[in-house]
């Protein structure tokens, strides 16, 4: 992407989000995933740790 579009793009996101309404922008903050969540931050590898450590309980 060329310095141009990237700038083009940019503005474009900004004035979209700036012509929201409250409502709008408190809906899509809703949304958003919390970043408290493990996985938010190191994606599945925590879920895929918890998985396997279940499952080496049930066996042994």
């Amino acid at each position: 992407m060329k310095k141009n579009e990237y700038v083009q793009f940019l503005t474009e996101e900004t004035l979209k989000y700036m012509h929201m309404s409250k409502q709008e922008k408190l809906d899509r903050r809703v949304e958003r995933p919390s970043k408290r969540s493990s996985s938010y931050w190191f994606g599945i590898l925590p879920f895929a740790l918890k998985v396997m450590k279940r499952k080496w309980q049930k066996h042994s």
